[in-house]
């Protein structure tokens, strides 16, 4: 499979790390095209790292808002670019796993196909409006669904272009955009077949978020940032405590049981 292969636009949104561009290392090796969208005092780094090709620059820097302003940027400019769709990945992903019969198996010859796949299936449906990969480490073993539907979609998105929503908070941004599409009665889509192959937050990487939202990370910062998105979602949002921090839970398969609604051939 070539670059032409791939129906919808790839964006990955990164800041700090053009030494270590794992997601843009792992397209680049399966032949893929893309844009890496930098700010713009980066933009010579990551041209030298990756290739002036793929690199996107933005027009602001070091907003202190986190990802978001970056993220809709590549929204606008993959509608600019005459897109239907666009695939937005986070920066630090290694590649992709299949989940069969219950095994989670390596698949670096299979990126290509990964991302078709999840486009193919979403253009099935009129009504997903965001729809994406899991990750690995939450699909270890057992039997699952292909995909299951209304749930947290997470790191590697396929979004559609003409839904009247937008990335807009500085802290779990992609629990956010869910919330509104689902609440307007939207469905998304979270693959099982192709798993993403994501380093874990507990593994400390330079750069991203780390720098510009997580300076002081005390536990007044940990509530505030669980409990800005339960300000914004009372209906949906309870604050537990999970791996000795407050967290945000939603109980997503409790709220949201719209039914995926198929294109007629």
């Amino acid at each position: 499979m070539d670059m032409s292969t791939v129906k919808y636009p790839i964006y990955i949104i990164s800041k700090g790390r053009a030494d270590i561009p794992y997601t843009a290392n792992f397209l680049k090796k399966a032949d893929l095209d893309f844009k890496i969208a930098v700010e713009p005092q980066e933009y010579e780094a990551y041209c030298d790292s990756i290739g002036e090709k793929y690199v996107l620059k933005l027009p602001f820097s070091n907003l202190g808002l986190g990802s978001y302003p970056a993220r809709n940027y590549c929204w606008e400019h993959s509608i600019e670019h005459g897109a239907k769709k666009h695939f937005i990945l986070d920066d630090n992903i290694r590649g992709f796993y299949r989940f069969n019969n219950g095994k989670r198996l390596k698949a670096p010859n299979d990126t290509a196909l990964a991302f078709e796949t999840l486009a193919k299936l979403t253009d099935r449906y009129y009504n997903i409006a965001i729809s994406g990969f899991n990750y690995s480490y939450f699909c270890v073993q057992g039997n699952m669904k292909p995909f299951q539907i209304n749930s947290h979609v997470y790191s590697g998105m396929l979004i559609k272009n003409d839904i009247p929503y937008r990335w807009r908070l500085k802290y779990n941004e992609d629990v956010d955009l869910c919330l509104q599409a689902l609440t307007d009665g939207w469905c998304t889509l979270l693959l099982n077949v192709f798993l993403i192959d994501k380093i874990s937050t507990t593994v400390k990487l330079k750069g991203g978020n780390q720098t510009d939202l997580y300076k002081s990370n005390d536990e007044k910062k940990k509530y505030l940032k669980a409990n800005s998105l339960q300000k914004l979602w009372p209906q949906y949002v309870n604050i537990v405590e999970r791996y000795g921090r407050p967290h945000h839970q939603v109980s997503w398969t409790k709220y949201f049981k719209q039914p995926l609604k198929k294109i007629s051939s």
